[in-house]
């Protein structure tokens, strides 16, 4: 799947799931995935619009793209070396 000018590397459907689970998820997949490649998370919590921005600016990942499709919160967000 292309986005403007990066490639999607994993997908983390967090769909159904509510906060904190969204963002515990993703804390752990980070660790799984290498520095450059991006996530694709999928959520409909609304919280995740708060907390998932929050989550990368205070562990130094850059999120590249945000937004909602077909009912659903979308993030892209790049593993950025140095990052917790």
């Amino acid at each position: 799947m292309q986005e403007n000018d990066y490639s999607i590397d994993h997908i983390m459907d967090v769909t159904g799931l509510f906060c904190p689970e969204p963002v515990m998820m993703l804390h752990n997949k980070m660790h799984d995935i290498a520095v450059g490649e991006v996530l694709e998370v999928l959520a409909t919590d609304p919280s995740t619009k708060r907390d998932i921005p929050k989550f990368c600016h205070f562990l130094g990942h850059e999120l590249l793209q945000q937004g909602e499709r077909d009912q659903q919160f979308f993030y892209h967000i790049r593993k950025c070396e140095g990052a917790s």
